[in-house]
């Protein structure tokens, strides 16, 4: 002691000698990127310090009754700080002694016990975690305890969810307030409503909560209802386009010719190079028979049926009947007028949706669609 304070002594000796004391050394650039553990980085050893502490039950001072008069020992300290609501029961609980005594029913024994070892360590094992997944969700929210809910949830959404317990779980995700895993699991049902309608758990469902099953039934007709409507607006959709599509090989035909059909002024070719319209081959035959047909009235053929209509279809939409080289378009323009208003107000509507079909780039010989 006396050589150490003589020694301090001599060196403030020296420092009172000495002009400029020596300044410490600048930080080094690594020191300012070290790595910093987050709250999520809890080493081994500290779980399994934990896991340790709960399973001896060293210096516990709860007790924790569970179904079947079986018994849990804990930390209040340290289950009271994972969930508020188990302090709050701590705080009204009946001391006997150092021991708090508090109840946790209505799930297993063994759930209880997965559910306290969580609050210590956060950890779990996987088995437990598939067995006891309905349990740990229902106690995870009458306990609050988000970081166990979290990991429910992410559990059901990767692979424990099943045609089993979908059911199930959408009933507790409505009654627990999970919204995403509700819909997961609504969309589920949805999915295979024919097998799950026919189930136990289905009939428990409506007898418990006809409303919801009542819900559910509803929103399955509407999804297929809405299901059909898409359909058929698809279908719809690409009938106008090939309907547009006809009417551009019709007046490709009709102006310039294709391959071996064509305006009489045209020299035609066979061996041209190849066109750029699909529909041209099928309007090409449609157009021979047409022309040979010898029951050609409106009506009396089919097919020349088909080619009266999309003769009149083009005069409709065409922008140019003076100019236009495609057959009775003028007639079919002065024909329009003796229409009734109900045929009229379909070939508008026709018009209007054929149009339509031709998002970008409409062909310059056809009205815009904001004329129809």
């Amino acid at each position: 002691m006396v050589t150490g304070c003589l020694d301090l002594h001599q060196s403030f000796k020296s420092a009172d000698s000495s002009s400029v004391p020596i300044p410490p050394p600048l930080p080094s650039k690594s020191d300012g990127h070290k790595k910093r553990l987050g709250p999520s980085c809890v080493s081994t050893a500290t779980r399994d310090m934990c896991d340790r502490l709960f399973n001896d039950g060293y210096k516990a001072d709860v007790v924790i009754y569970t179904d079947n008069g079986s018994i849990i020992y804990a930390h209040a300290n340290i289950i009271g700080t994972a969930s508020t609501v188990i302090k709050g029961m701590l705080k009204q609980a009946k001391r006997h002694g150092k021991w708090h005594t508090i109840s946790i029913r209505g799930v297993p024994h063994d759930a209880v016990r997965v559910f306290i070892r969580f609050l210590y360590s956060s950890c779990y094992v996987k088995e437990e975690m598939n067995e006891f997944i309905m349990h740990l969700l229902l106690l995870s929210h009458a306990y609050v305890v988000p970081q166990l809910k979290r990991v429910c949830e992410w559990h059901l959404e990767h692979g424990l969810l099943t045609t089993e317990n979908v059911i199930d779980v959408f009933q507790l995700a409505l009654l627990c307030d999970f919204p995403r895993l509700s819909l997961i699991s609504h969309r589920m049902i949805m999915k295979h409503f024919k097998e799950l309608s026919a189930t136990e758990a289905w009939t428990a469902m409506k007898k418990s909560h006809p409303f919801l099953e009542k819900e559910v039934r509803d929103s399955v007709i509407i999804e297929a209802n809405t299901r059909k409507e898409r359909i058929r607006k698809r279908n719809d959709q690409r009938i106008y386009s090939q309907l547009y599509e006809a009417m551009e090989a019709l007046v490709h035909i009709c102006r310039d010719g294709c391959k071996t059909i064509g305006p009489h002024d045209k020299d035609l070719k066979p061996d041209h190079a190849p066109c750029n319209y699909e529909a041209c081959k099928g309007l090409e035959s449609l157009i021979r028979h047409f022309a040979g047909c010898k029951l050609r009235v409106p009506g009396g053929c089919v097919h020349c049926k088909r080619m009266w209509q999309l003769l009149e279809l083009h005069s409709r939409v065409c922008a140019d009947s003076d100019q236009c080289r495609v057959p009775l378009c003028r007639n079919f323009k002065e024909k329009m007028e003796k229409q009734s208003k109900k045929d009229e107000s379909r070939w508008k509507l026709l018009v209007k949706n054929v149009l339509g079909s031709k998002k970008v780039g409409g062909s310059p010989f056809f009205l815009p669609v904001t004329s129809c």
